[in-house]
């Protein structure tokens, strides 16, 4: 068997996928991607068995058939090949050889016979979304993602659908982001929670523009098409927090505050704060937020004051300042307004002003202030 194909549009489109691959896997095929062809369609296929991505893209072919090709050695040479057409000719016994225009390499390939098979979309629901909306949905919920195994449910991003819009919930019990799409209508209500990994690869291998989308989910996974690019990912079979408990319904103090100033603000005086809390003490008077932290291990203090606008009582809050610049950093807005009520309940952070397809919230849990 024998094709021919673009040096550089096959190692754009490997490296679109390559991420699914895990540096030690279980199985040694796994380390391989599955090369599909069939009528001057190449169809690539990797996967790490609870992810799934797949590229297609055009070739010059006669015959059709499969083979499994190590993904390193294929990546580490497709990147040192300049742009020329490439010719793979493939053995019975899976040996795979590969000729450009002054070199020949050799390569040991597998039986895509022992390669996983792929879940398929039956009796999937469909919705479409733009590819914007969905990369936008998730980085603005990823990073509060919780890291924690022992409980599933908050290791990924929370998809609540409605007839007419998408909620993304995602929390790690200290903090908790919900961004809504107004625009994305599913068609009925339902929900499910996709996996931080899959998240991420939809991330980089997803264009920001607005290409529509395919979106299936069954009861145990969720597929995403994006023209000749496909991902399929196993869903976390677990049951994600009440999380419009946590919001509180009466926050009555107000603070409008430049997102950019209260970030570099936050970035400066956390230097000086404890490592393990990156406790900030925010105290609020008037007109003017001053900011302060302190590790007392080391003697290390830092303090800042800026202008903010307040409506409320005088008061002093403490948050982890990470969490707080991570979460400036998920808004666009130019100023962000946080409604608080009492030094021990969650702070909310919205942007001031928002476009009219969306709605995000964002809520911060505080820290006891040491006195």
């Amino acid at each position: 068997m024998k094709f021919i194909v673009s040096s550089s549009a096959l190692l754009k489109h490997l490296q679109q996928i390559s991420g699914v691959i895990n540096a030690n896997t279980v199985l040694p095929i796994l380390e391989d991607f599955l090369f599909d062809i069939h009528k001057n369609k190449l169809t690539v296929i990797a996967t790490d068995l609870e992810t799934v991505m797949k590229v297609e893209l055009d070739i010059e072919a006669k015959d059709s058939g499969k083979v499994c090709i190590p993904a390193k050695i294929l990546m580490d040479s497709l990147k040192n090949i300049p742009d020329q057409p490439l010719t793979f000719t493939i053995e019975k016994n899976f040996a795979i050889e590969i000729t450009s225009d002054n070199g020949k390499y050799k390569v040991m390939g597998e039986n895509p016979d022992n390669f996983p098979k792929e879940p398929t979309a039956d009796d999937a629901t469909t919705f479409t979304m733009t590819s914007t909306a969905l990369v936008t949905a998730i980085n603005k919920t990823l990073f509060s993602v919780s890291n924690d195994d022992l409980r599933p449910a908050m290791t990924g991003v929370y998809f609540e659908l409605d007839k007419d819009s998408v909620n993304f919930v995602a929390t790690d019990a200290h903090r908790l982001v919900r961004y809504k799409r107004k625009e994305v209508k599913a068609g009925k209500s339902d929900n499910f929670i996709v996996p931080k990994k899959p998240l991420n690869l939809l991330k980089s291998a997803l264009p920001d523009n607005d290409d529509e989308l395919k979106i299936a989910y069954s009861g145990n996974h969720l597929f995403v098409t994006h023209g000749t690019t496909q991902l399929t990912c196993r869903l976390i079979d677990a049951r994600f927090p009440d999380y419009k408990v946590v919001i509180p319904v009466d926050n009555p103090y107000t603070m409008s505050v430049s997102r950019t100033d209260f970030q570099n603000a936050l970035r400066r005086v956390s230097v000086f704060s404890n490592k393990s809390t990156n406790q900030v003490v925010l105290s609020i008077t008037g007109s003017e937020l001053q900011l302060a932290s302190q590790d007392v291990d080391f003697s290390f203090e830092g303090n800042e004051r800026m202008r903010c606008r307040y409506e409320g009582e005088d008061m002093q809050i403490a948050f982890n300042a990470k969490f707080l610049i991570e979460m400036l950093n998920a808004t666009d807005s130019e100023e962000v307004k946080m409604e608080l009520s009492t030094p021990t309940k969650a702070g909310i952070i919205k942007p001031a002003e928002q476009d009219q397809d969306e709605d995000q919230l964002m809520l911060v849990m505080p820290l006891m202030l040491n006195n």
